[in-house]
């Protein structure tokens, strides 16, 4: 605590000889007190900041075609502004290189968006008052555990050329954001990367050692641009083996040993893939016990309420912990929330694709029906209400 003759009253020492140190000393406590105050105040404002929202990046399609989202009630809303009255504070964002290169299977899914799409609905998203994680997919159309496919433009690249095209594509996209008045809050350097990045350059085994020093090159390149473009941001490192501790285990491992500069472990969870949330329980206790200074986000999560007209799922399938309907759908989500909520080290928690709506459009040309909205009629799905309850 620095101290200066303005703390002191001088015609007390000339008038109150001995007196003097007493008033300085509380005048000092003062100061201390109040400062150490604001740290806790500070600190305990950190340690409850949590995010509540959904990758919603489809969105812009779906009111380009005048698709019809409706309350609890059936009466019709714009989505931005009910979802922030639900108390969403955050919303995803997915960003693709290229997404014009993507397969017309892909555009037919949703791979559309490129930055200055992704620009313009930040720029909405800001208007309805809540913040931004912003996805690098690192690819020009889906990047996930089965396929990191490198962007044409950096086809022809070796290792060392991606890493440098990784940190200038990155910085060059934050860059533009900031210019346009929406930088990220949040931002993931790569999309379920638990394979890798950029293959085949890029890919790794999570269990084994092969190949990491080309992967925490690229991992350091994204992050050292977010660094100096967006300080403010929190950097996420994103997997998807939440139900498989090993793995989860292994992952975060290396990127400690790689040394690899971010903040949040990001996590992709599905019952249907990834086991039962007394699974997901385990591996977050684990978590918090072996990477106690890095917070957790479930990034993605979804459970079906139907499988009609659906391309990849046949009827039934995944009902093993679940029943496919909206009952279902309810009861898993109530069962998640009350579960992370358990777990201090859980600060967010995200819904994939909540924003599907086959209502009057034919924005997809297939049904995930794993959305928060009825494919049939537009409405809100029971489940938001339990979703919800993960703020307080």
């Amino acid at each position: 605590m620095e101290f200066t003759m303005n703390d002191i009253n001088i015609n007390n020492i000339c008038q109150e000889p001995g007196t003097w140190h007493i008033q300085a000393y509380f005048v000092t406590m003062k100061r201390i007190m109040t400062i150490m105050l604001l740290v806790l105040v500070a600190a305990f404002s950190q340690a409850q900041k949590k995010y509540l929202g959904g990758d919603i990046s489809l969105l812009p399609s779906y009111e380009a075609q005048g698709t019809v989202y409706k309350d609890y009630n059936g009466k019709q809303v714009r989505l931005l502004p009910f979802l922030r009255e639900q108390g969403w504070n955050t919303i995803r964002v997915r960003l693709f290189v290229d997404p014009q290169n993507a397969p017309e299977e892909h555009k037919g899914e949703g791979v559309c968006q490129d930055l200055n799409y992704v620009i313009a609905f930040c720029q909405e998203i800001k208007k309805a008052g809540m913040q931004i994680m912003l996805d690098f997919h690192y690819s020009d159309t889906w990047a996930d555990p089965g396929k990191q496919f490198t962007p044409k433009r950096w086809g022809q690249a070796d290792s060392q050329q991606l890493a440098d095209s990784v940190y200038a594509y990155t910085k060059s996209s934050l860059q533009a954001m900031k210019r346009a008045g929406v930088e990220p809050e949040l931002i993931q350097v790569g999309n379920e990367i638990t394979n890798g990045m950029l293959w085949p350059t890029g890919h790794i085994d999570p269990a084994k050692d092969d190949n990491w020093d080309t992967l925490g090159s690229f991992l350091r390149s994204g992050s050292k641009a977010c660094r100096e473009i967006c300080p403010k941001a929190q950097i996420i490192i994103h997997t998807e083996k939440a139900g498989d501790w090993g793995i989860t285990y292994s992952y975060y491992q290396h990127l400690q040993q790689q040394q690899i500069d971010y903040d949040i472990i990001g996590l992709s969870y599905y019952p249907m893939w990834h086991g039962t949330i007394p699974n997901l329980a385990i591996n977050l206790q684990r978590l918090s016990e072996y990477f106690p200074d890095k917070p957790v986000m479930i990034v993605e999560t979804a459970a079906y309420y139907s499988h009609e007209n659906d391309p990849w799922a046949k009827p039934e399938q995944y009902a093993e912990f679940y029943p496919i309907s909206k009952e279902g759908q309810m009861l898993f989500t109530r069962e998640l929330v009350t579960e992370i909520k358990k777990h201090n080290n859980v600060i967010a928690l995200f819904w994939w694709f909540p924003e599907e709506n086959a209502f009057g459009n034919n924005v997809v040309k297939g049904w995930l029906n794993r959305g928060l909205f009825d494919n049939h009629t537009g409405q809100v799905m029971p489940a938001m209400k339990e979703y919800n309850k993960f703020l307080p």
